[in-house]
């Protein structure tokens, strides 16, 4: 039986602040580079997602403790990397957000947009005291050179049947809006987690404000209702050019699987509707039933004909998890899951948590949480010949400090290179086991 649990969906750092396998293993050790140690206090802790880069080849991300930060890369070849700090979370008592809970997203003007788990003007209740239910904000650059850049709450989240728990990353759409997922809330589902209040989650849509100066208005597209259905949906959510969403749910789906009655999570799709002011419309795509693969925890990439590729984070036979793909089939609207890889022993990699990037030549990059060293790796997959495995490469062993460890979040390609972050590790005294860190991996 896949041992899983509500709880176990929200990280530890979140619940503080309150392939069919024959593939060949191919051992191809990229260099890794620590850009930057994050220290705890003013310089923030525990990295909350990956790293976007801006047109100057600065990094943006944030820490589960409330910093957004900026790492400008060094004049002179050789130097290190500098945090600035862009702004820290005040928390639900000055209404603004608190404990961001997903990476950023930037658009061409270098405006950030993220998602906090709480905080905002909302009624949630959390163990007794008012936490707010969330918020979508952005951070926008300073008018003129020197200047402060400037936080905006876009949504506060202001009743639990709006949506609980906002997480992963938003995605954009061509007009502007954004889309994301809260992890509870919602009007369906009584089940999911009794510290939350049971509801099992939506997908929300933001829209801009039609004129100046206007707000954003939140519509709750789907909320999920476990059982058959999914429950607590993950961000990283993708648009497929037909204005569908698709994404993956931690858990629901099949009852009388390996994960009972909690479920092994879906993977799901939803409609707009074909009138306007019409109801979107919800389609489970794939069901896991645990020796396919258990509990997803990021969303997933969109291929170049239309497939989905994702990691699960348990299950597949060996319980370590596995990366998978999904294929419309063109049979009454169904879709074919295949493990394009099965983790095996650990020593290749545990649970990966994180979603997958997608380069130029199909290539799948990804990390995991454990392996080797159980401080994490990251991996790469080649796609097979027609009636041959993926292969898999082990890219990099993080070693722990003063190394990074526990890499939970998607990777960013720049010029052949892989960045991202790692929520341990360092060279931090300040957190047990270091407080993360910024990393560069090149071939």
């Amino acid at each position: 039986m896949v041992k899983t649990s509500w709880l176990s969906a929200v990280t530890p750092a979140i619940l503080l602040a309150l392939v069919i396998f024959a593939s060949t293993l191919s051992a191809a050790e990229w260099k890794e580079k620590v850009l930057y140690s994050f220290q705890g206090g003013a310089n923030g802790s525990v990295p909350a997602g990956g790293v976007v880069f801006d047109k100057a080849g600065n990094l943006y991300g944030v820490t589960f403790d409330g910093l957004v930060f900026q790492l400008k890369p060094p004049v002179q070849k050789g130097r290190a990397w500098t945090e600035n700090r862009l702004y820290v979370f005040q928390g639900v008592s000055k209404g603004d957000g608190s404990t961001p809970s997903g990476g950023l997203v930037i658009d061409s003007a270098g405006n950030l947009y993220g998602v906090t788990a709480y905080g905002g003007t909302g009624n949630c209740v959390l163990l007794g005291s008012v936490v707010g239910c969330g918020t979508v904000y952005e951070i926008s650059p300073p008018k003129e050179k020197g200047g402060v850049w400037e936080e905006t709450i876009l949504y506060s989240l202001s009743t639990a049947r709006q949506g609980y728990l906002p997480n992963g990353n938003l995605v954009f759409d061509s007009a502007g809006h954004l889309y994301g997922a809260t992890m509870f809330g919602g009007s369906k589902g009584t089940t999911c987690n009794e510290f939350y209040g049971g509801q099992c989650g939506v997908v929300f849509e933001l829209s801009p404000p039609k004129s100046k100066g206007g707000k954003w208005t939140e519509k709750v597209l789907y909320g999920f209702a476990s059982g058959t259905d999914g429950a607590s949906p993950n961000g990283g959510l993708v648009l497929d050019g037909k204005g569908n969403v698709c994404g993956t749910t931690f858990g629901g789906g099949d009852e009388s699987g390996e994960c009972g009655t909690v479920g092994c999570g879906t993977a799901f799709e939803i409609k707009p509707p074909a009138t306007k002011g019409g109801t979107w419309k919800e389609k489970i795509l794939y069901r896991f039933h645990g020796q396919d693969g258990a509990t997803p925890t990021a969303g997933v990439v969109l291929g170049r004909s239309g497939e989905l590729y994702g990691t699960v984070s348990a299950g597949a036979i060996s319980g370590n998890g596995a990366v998978f793909s999904l294929v419309a089939t063109g049979d009454h609207g169904s879709w074919k899951e295949t493990a394009l890889y099965r983790f095996q022993d650990g020593n290749d990699g545990l649970s990966p948590r994180s979603a997958l990037t997608l380069d130029r030549g199909g290539n799948l990059y990804g990390t995991a949480f454990g392996g080797q060293t159980f401080r994490g790796v990251v991996f790469r997959l080649k796609p097979a010949k027609i009636g041959q495995p993926w292969m898999f490469s082990l890219l990099y062993n993080f070693q722990g400090s003063p190394d990074g460890a526990n890499p939970a979040a998607a990777l960013t390609f720049d010029a052949g290179e892989l960045y991202g972050t790692t929520q341990f590790g360092g060279t931090s005294q300040t957190c047990q086991g270091g407080c993360g860190t910024a990393f560069e991996l090149s071939p």
